[in-house]
């Protein structure tokens, strides 16, 4: 059972930046995706931005604003989300135990840490 332990959430004003990590109890990526998804209230999860091997993949509304990484032990994941905007306003969560292909359902995710709350003030 793999564990996610997501931190880094908080609230900023509307340009600003935040630096979420997501730190796993074992190996987790490589040929399996990983990622970050979110929800609003609401709203469904929706992915955000996913790792798969050396490719990432990103949502359109994050595009050229987010940035999915992972260190080189492939136990840590992290998001760099600049220029937020309120509608970036959402729980974040760290996914892994996907699959060998892309896929942005929720539910072909099998872990998945608590969340944190990102708030973004206009």
């Amino acid at each position: 059972q793999l564990q996610l332990v997501e931190s880094g959430g908080g609230s900023v004003q509307a340009g600003g930046s935040l630096r979420l990590s997501c730190v796993t109890s074992g190996y987790f990526g490589g040929y399996y995706i990983a990622g970050w998804f979110r929800q609003a209230p609401g709203k469904e999860r929706e992915g955000v931005a996913l790792a798969l091997g050396r490719n990432t993949f990103y949502a359109d509304s994050v595009k050229g604003r987010f940035t999915i990484s992972q260190d080189d032990n492939k136990k840590s994941l992290y998001l760099q989300m600049n220029n937020l905007e309120p509608d970036d306003t959402a729980v974040y969560y760290c996914a892994a135990g996907g699959p060998t292909y892309l896929t942005w359902f929720a539910t072909d995710f099998k872990y998945w840490g608590q969340g944190t709350q990102v708030t973004v003030s206009s």
